[in-house]
């Protein structure tokens, strides 16, 4: 495998940024090695497109990277999953590339940075802002984290015959509350509108309060992310 193009979905603006600076929503852009980027916006529809374009225009690998929300209680903000396994809500399972994921935690590890590799991971189409939600979707799945795209992703690899694999980096912990107004605020990049957030905040003035601890927990994955891409490259270890 040690010429396959690799093609790499990110959902949000900021998981893309870790890899190329300013993006352009929707357009596959190559990277060194032979890799490619493709900024989808959050949810599985627009998740599977994108790998679908990634494999038009010849990626022969398939790779997801992000940030996740914490199931575990175990599992705390900047930890680092590579899934072994993706499992959507139909209950659909799908196998990460076990060589590329042990290479890649091999990387990692004589870098001296953690990555878990036996975890499942949880794609849904919306997110768990609660608590309360996350408790639930981990006794009801058994999945250590949750995200929106990677099931999309691993069933277009699945379906092309590719190897595929799953980096995420954890956001918000089990017990963090993510504000239902101020996700409505973003666009689907992850990018605040700025009317939208203006009037989030004027309905909700306490929720002013909790931006510096969500962004803190935002840069606290991007900076795993970035940790990770300075050991590996585009590549992600792919053997």
């Amino acid at each position: 495998m040690t010429s396959l193009p690799v093609g790499i979905v990110a959902a949000l603006q900021a998981e893309a940024d870790v890899l190329l600076r300013r993006a352009q929503p929707r357009c596959a852009v190559p990277l060194a090695d032979g890799c490619s980027l493709l900024l989808s916006g959050m949810g599985p529809d627009a998740a599977r497109a994108a790998a679908q374009t990634l494999v038009k225009n010849g990626a022969r690998a398939l790779a997801i990277l992000g940030v996740a929300g914490a199931l575990e209680a175990s599992l705390r903000n900047g930890m680092l999953i590579c899934p072994g396994h993706v499992l959507d809500e139909q209950g659909r399972v799908y196998s990460s590339d076990t060589a590329w994921s042990a290479r890649l935690r091999e990387q990692l590890g004589a870098a001296r940075l953690d990555v878990r590799t036996d975890a499942t991971l949880l794609s849904l189409p919306a997110p768990l802002p609660t608590s309360t939600a996350k408790q639930e979707a981990h006794a009801r799945y058994a999945a250590a984290a949750v995200d929106m795209e990677s099931a999309a992703v691993a069933a277009v690899a699945a379906e092309s015959g590719l190897p595929f694999m799953a980096l995420r980096a954890i956001v918000d912990e089990r017990d963090d509350e993510l504000p239902g107004p101020l996700l409505a605020a973003v666009d689907a990049f992850g990018r605040p509108v700025p009317a939208r957030l203006i009037a989030a905040l004027a309905r909700n003035p306490t929720m002013i309060a909790r931006l510096p601890a969500l962004s803190s927990r935002m840069n606290g994955a991007i900076r795993a992310l970035r940790a990770t891409l300075a050991v590996t490259g585009p590549r992600l270890a792919i053997p």
